[in-house]
């Protein structure tokens, strides 16, 4: 078994008894594939769990996932881990999240994904762009504060604090820095004139962020919500590939996407490519010219 701090222990002994699961423990098993939090599989003799921990957390990381779970799961059109418990870091405990456990499988269905990713956008709304709260893409803050108009809110609370951060990591050298402010000025130019509205969206949809369940049903999970314009969800599937044509096709029968989607998908992607070069580095220097090159000259 798996030993966890001491303390933790006992706080998930606590939340598992809230819940009406008294235990024991019979088994913990360590995790791999998160590079931000340690992650574990709980075995209790009644159920299973997820459990992810950080004994020196990012502020409020796992209260804001909760919080993103919680808004997914309210529109009722795509599954996500149901929330035991979140607790920030106090009195020698790790900050903790403590979810359901989803047995999952190699692949999830493309096409009810599809269907499920259009029916969230589709039937969440909001009057505003943003949310209630900041949260993180990745480990980076991302900033939501409430805008009426997309184009200012994608500039001044995405790319914008991206490019700032850009600058003091020393990846933005004149060449950039020109290319980039030119871009948001014209922004509109790239991803104005179309009707939108505010939808739910689930953030940082890459692959690996969509599981497949026992049944092959697809399930998000590690969200970045905030109401903002669809497309932008859509264009990072395309990043780094893990979406089919069933998907895309799928997606399009029941909420299609405007004229032109694809060019401004390019622009959307800034934001990530952008996010990628603050967390990783120069590596991602070589797209950010590239997309920057094709848009701005």
């Amino acid at each position: 078994m798996t030993a966890l701090p001491a303390t933790l222990n006992i706080a998930l002994d606590q939340a598992l008894q809230e819940i009406g699961d008294p235990g024991p423990v019979v088994e913990i098993q360590s995790l791999g594939g998160g590079c931000i939090n340690h992650a574990s599989q709980i075995v209790t003799s009644n159920s299973q769990y997820f459990l992810k921990w950080n004994p020196q957390p990012l502020p409020n990381m796992f209260t804001a996932e909760a919080k993103g779970l919680g808004l997914l799961a309210a529109v009722n059109a795509i599954r996500v881990p149901a929330v035991i418990k979140a607790q920030e870091a106090q009195a020698g405990v790790p900050a903790f999240i403590l979810l359901e456990w989803i047995d999952r499988r190699s692949s999830f269905d493309q096409k009810v994904c599809g269907q499920q990713l259009a029916q969230l956008h589709l039937k969440s709304e909001s009057l505003q762009y943003g949310l209630d709260h900041d949260n993180y893409i990745g480990s980076t803050p991302q900033y939501n504060a409430w805008q009426a108009n997309w184009i200012s809110f994608f500039r001044d609370q995405r790319l914008q604090p991206q490019i700032d951060l850009a600058k003091q990591n020393r990846h933005c050298g004149h060449s950039r820095r020109q290319k980039l402010d030119r871009l948001l000025s014209h922004l509109d130019d790239w991803i104005g004139g179309i009707p939108r509205k505010p939808s739910l969206l689930h953030g940082d949809l890459w692959g690996g962020n969509v599981i497949g369940d026992e049944k092959s049903t697809p399930v998000l999970i590690d969200p970045a919500v905030y109401y903002g314009d669809r497309e932008a969800d859509l264009a990072f599937t395309q990043m780094f590939g893990g979406f089919s044509s069933a998907f895309y096709q799928a997606y399009q029968e029941i909420y299609p996407l405007e004229p032109g989607y694809q060019d401004r998908f390019e622009v959307y992607n800034i934001y990530h490519i952008l996010n990628h070069l603050n967390l990783f580095g120069e590596s991602y220097g070589y797209s950010l010219d590239s997309v920057l090159r094709r848009l701005v000259g």
